[in-house]
């Protein structure tokens, strides 16, 4: 929140696009500065999903929406290999939950969903912002198999392709690339209802119940290929790389201005001066 606040004095009076993802009262217990976001008639700005618009837009501040976007087809990951380094075993179903460890994760959902499934939990990234006792008593207590951290020499294009399905039950995120990328990547996605999840269902997308285990289980013992053919289908159609270029340009032309584009969070500058 500091280094977003000093880069926005930088910025007065310079045309700049302030990239907004997660936004500070949309997360229990982070500082909300007074005003926030700050502004400037130079400046444009971007959410990575409607509501976050209309809430900026409810402060006065208007936004462009822009979804975030994805390289597709997906590359192709190494599947044998990534269940060879994580040692899972021949014929055992690996539960991906790709993301960082924090409270609003819920990683008790994803342990509990690999318990009732008989699965291996794997969580890829680290415990942060003082959730790591929390998460070593989680994987001590765990009644699953667990894996944690990406294997060196593994990218997430062999998470995905190690996997037999993705658990993400979030309770907030700003958007949910998993949600796209297991669609991309043709693995079956379990979820709970975060609000943004909402607005991504509009598309088409088609997933289960982090609370219903029996669906998610008759899935991955009998799959069907529609549905996955589906969710890829829906995924490239709406979340290309080329929506970014054509809205970006878009709102350049529409300014009249050469803009510096800088990605403003709620915590730091998420991207560099381009």
């Amino acid at each position: 929140m500091r280094a977003a606040a000093a880069l926005s004095q930088e910025l007065v009076g310079r045309p700049a696009v302030l990239h907004h993802h997660d936004l500070p009262w949309q997360r229990p217990g982070l500082p909300i500065p007074d005003p926030w976001p700050p502004t400037d008639p130079a400046w444009r700005h971007i959410t990575i999903n409607a509501q976050s618009e209309k809430e900026l837009l409810n402060r006065g501040v208007r936004a462009t929406y822009i979804p975030n976007t994805f390289d597709s087809p997906a590359r192709p990951g190494r599947r044998n290999l990534a269940r060879l380094l994580l040692g899972v075993p021949q014929g055992s179903w690996l539960l991906l939950h790709p993301t960082r460890a924090l409270p609003h994760k819920d990683v008790p959902a994803g342990l509990d969903l690999a318990t009732a499934l008989g699965a291996t939990y794997w969580l890829t990234g680290p415990a942060e912002d003082g959730y790591q006792e929390e998460f070593e008593r989680l994987l001590v207590t765990a009644r699953c198999p667990v894996r944690r951290g990406l294997p060196d020499g593994l990218d997430m294009a062999d998470a995905y392709a190690a996997a037999d399905g993705v658990v993400f039950p979030s309770s907030w995120e700003g958007f949910g690339n998993p949600v796209i990328e297991s669609a991309l990547y043709r693995r079956p996605l379990a979820v709970a209802d975060y609000p943004v999840l909402r607005e991504l269902a509009a598309y088409g997308l088609r997933w289960f119940s982090v609370d219903q285990p029996d669906q998610f289980r008759k899935f991955l013992t009998r799959p069907d290929k529609s549905l996955l053919d589906h969710n890829a289908t829906t995924a490239a159609r709406f979340f290309p790389t080329a929506v970014l270029d054509r809205e970006l340009r878009s709102l350049f032309l529409s300014s009249g201005l050469a803009f510096r584009i800088f990605a403003l969070s709620s915590f730091i500058v998420r991207g560099v001066l381009c």
